[in-house]
C-alpha cells in the first residue's frame, strides 16, 4: 500500500517541497530510504521502531520502501522523523489518508514519541505559505513560539505521536499556534553612549554609521574607547522592521540559535567574534554548510576588535558579502545562500604595542614592525569602509567631569530623523539605508551643490580616489545632509565625508 505525505527541506535558509512516498508490500522485512537521503535521515529507521513500539503501535511486517522527492537534491536532518512515521501509520490504515491532504508534517522524534525541537521551522513554513498549497502544518510544540509568526498557515503544535495521532483519527484536539503581532524593542537593554567621555568626533561618526547604515573603522591607541563606542552602537540603531526580523529570525531558526519561545528576534544582532575564528566559522561553512558570523548579523552589527589579528584570508572572505550583502557557498551538487547585509565596526591600535602617534607615549615598534601589522589590512579591505575614524586619548578634565553626556536615546532621534528621510527618498521597494544606493541610482539620490561638486573634483585628483571610494564618500556626505535636514548636498557635508577618508593616507601611505 502506498501513502504520500508532505514535508519540506532547507537548503542554506530557502525551502523546497519535499514528497515523502512511503510503500508497503510483501516480502522480505527491510526498511530502506531512497532520494538521496544522508545518514541523519536514515538514522530515523530505529527512531521510528522504537516510537512504534514504546506507544503501541504495530510496526508494518514486510518490505518497506521510503523515497523522498525530488531524487535530485540532498536531504539531511532529523525533519523527516514525524512525517515517515505518519506514512507508515497511514499506510496501515491507522490513520486516514484524507487527514493528511493539503498538510505539512515537519519534527523530530525522540524514543519515547515526544516531538522534539527541530531547526529550520521559521523560514520551511514561511515557504510552505508563499507557495499556498498547503492549508495546516503540524511541528513540534517547542517549536510553537516561531511557528506562531508565519502568517497564512494554520500550525499544530504536538508534544507527542499519541496526541498527533488522536487529532488526525478526529478523536482529540491539538493548540493552534495563533499569529502574533510583531512589536519591537523601543528601547533595548545595552549600554549608552552617555557613559562615555568625551570622544566627541567619534560618537558623531557612529551617529552617521548608524543613520546610513555604513561601516566603521575606529583606530586608536588601547584604552581610549573603540571597544566602548562599538558595543554602544545599537543603542542608536532604529527599531527592526516586521521584514528585517523575519530575515534574520530564519537564519538563527536554521542554525538551531533561535532563544527557546521567542516567536521573533526583537533586537539587532551585535556579533562580535574572536580574533582567531577561521574563515568558515565567520563567513560559514562545513560538510552541511551552516550560516557564519557575517550572516548570524545580517541586519545587525559585526565588530571586529583587534581587526589585524584576524586571519588575512578570514577579512578578505569578508570583501564579496560586503559589497553584495549575501554569501554563497558552492558545494558539489548544491548551492548555498545565506543574507550578510551587516554594519561593519572594526578596531584596531596603529601598531603592534598600540601607541604608534601617540602624544604622550612613545611607541617602541620599530618602522619595519608597523608597517607589517598594518599592512595585514589590504587596500580593497579598507576601500570597503565607508569611515575611517581616530580615536584619540581622553584627557582629565574629561574623564573627571561631572557634565552629563548627550545619551542615546537623544542620539537615536536624530538618527530616526534621518532614516524616514530615506525611506520617503527611496520608497519600500527600494534601499533600506545610504549606504545601499545602488550605484545607478546615486546621481539622482546625491545631488551636489555647485560649491560641493567643485570641492569633490578637487579632492579626487589630488587623492587619486578610486571608483569605489568615489561612490562610498558621497553616500556618507549624502548622510551628514539628511542629519542636517538637507535636500541636497553642500560643501559642509561633503567635506566632513572627506575627513572620514584620511586615516588611510596617514598611516598606510595609500
Amino acid at each position: 500500500m502506498l501513502s504520500i505525505v508532505h514535508s519540506l527541506g532547507l537548503a542554506g535558509i530557502k525551502p523546497f517541497p519535499v514528497t515523502i512516498e512511503v510503500n508497503l508490500s510483501r516480502g522480505i522485512p527491510t526498511f530502506d530510504f531512497v532520494g538521496l537521503a544522508d545518514l541523519s535521515v536514515k538514522e530515523s529507521r530505529e527512531r521510528i521502531r522504537t516510537v512504534f513500539s514504546n506507544c503501541g503501535y504495530p510496526f508494518p511486517e514486510g518490505k518497506i520502501i521510503v523515497n523522498l522527492a525530488p531524487a535530485d537534491v540532498r536531504k539531511e536532518g532529523t525533519r523527516y522523523d514525524l512525517p515517515v512515521l505518519v506514512g507508515l501509520l497511514s499506510a496501515q490504515g491507522i490513520v486516514p489518508p484524507d487527514a493528511l491532504e493539503g498538510s505539512i508534517f515537519l519534527g523530530e522524534l525522540s524514543l519515547s514519541g515526544a516531538l522534539s525541537h527541530t531547526n529550520g521551522i521559521l523560514p520551511m513554513l514561511l515557504g510552505a505559505a508563499q507557495s499556498q498549497r498547503f492549508e495546516r502544518a503540524f511541528v513540534p510544540a517547542s517549536n510553537a513560539a516561531e511557528a506562531s509568526a508565519v502568517p497564512g498557515l494554520k500550525v499544530y503544535a504536538a508534544d507527542s505521536v499519541t496526541q498527533l495521532v488522536q487529532f488526525l483519527q478526529g478523536e482529540g484536539e491539538l493548540p493552534l499556534a495563533s499569529n502574533v503581532e510583531y512589536q519591537p524593542i523601543p528601547n533595548p537593554p545595552v549600554p549608552d553612549f552617555s557613559e562615555v567621555k568625551g570622544q566627541r568626533l567619534a560618537k558623531r561618526a557612529m551617529e552617521i554609521a548608524a543613520a546610513g547604515g555604513h561601516n566603521v573603522l575606529l583606530l586608536g591607541a588601547p584604552g581610549t574607547g573603540k571597544s566602548m563606542l562599538a558595543k554602544r552602537l545599537p543603542s542608536i540603531l532604529p527599531q527592526m522592521t516586521m521584514e528585517e526580523a523575519m530575515e534574520t529570525t530564519a537564519i538563527y531558526s536554521a542554525c538551531g540559535k533561535l532563544p527557546e519561545n521567542l516567536p521573533l528576534i526583537q533586537t539587532r544582532p551585535f556579533r562580535s567574534p574572536h580574533h582567531n575564528t577561521s574563515i568558515a566559522g565567520l563567513c560559514g561553512g562545513g560538510s552541511i554548510p551552516q550560516p557564519g558570523e557575517i550572516s548570524l548579523a545580517h541586519n545587525g552589527v559585526l565588530f571586529l576588535d583587534e581587526l589585524p589579528e584576524f586571519r588575512r584570508d578570514a577579512l578578505e572572505a569578508l570583501r564579496q558579502p560586503m559589497e553584495d550583502g549575501q554569501l554563497t557557498i558552492s558545494r558539489a551538487q548544491v548551492r548555498y545562500t545565506y543574507p550578510s547585509r551587516f554594519m561593519l565596526v572594526a578596531a584596531m591600535n596603529p601598531c603592534p604595542c598600540g601607541y604608534f602617534g601617540h602624544p604622550t607615549r612613545k611607541c617602541g615598534c620599530s618602522p619595519k614592525r608597523i608597517t607589517s601589522y598594518l599592512d595585514k589590512i589590504s587596500a580593497p579591505m579598507l576601500d570597503r569602509i565607508d569611515l575611517h575614524v581616530e580615536v584619540m586619548p581622553v584627557d582629565y578634565q574629561q574623564l573627571s567631569s561631572t557634565q552629563p553626556e548627550e545619551s542615546s536615546a537623544a542620539i537615536k532621534k536624530r538618527v530616526a530623523a534621518a532614516l524616514e528621510k530615506q525611506r520617503a527618498r527611496f520608497g519600500e521597494s527600494g534601499p533600506r539605508t545610504n549606504a545601499q544606493i545602488p550605484p545607478a541610482a546615486l546621481s539622482e539620490a546625491c545631488p551636489l551643490s555647485p560649491e560641493a561638486d567643485r570641492i569633490f573634483q578637487q579632492v579626487f585628483d589630488r587623492l587619486g580616489l578610486s571608483g569605489r571610494a568615489y561612490d562610498r564618500i558621497l553616500k556618507v556626505a549624502r548622510t551628514i545632509a539628511d542629519l542636517d535636514g538637507s535636500s541636497r548636498i553642500e560643501a559642509p557635508h561633503l567635506a566632513e565625508a572627506v575627513q572620514y577618508r584620511s586615516l588611510d593616507r596617514k598611516y598606510w601611505q595609500r
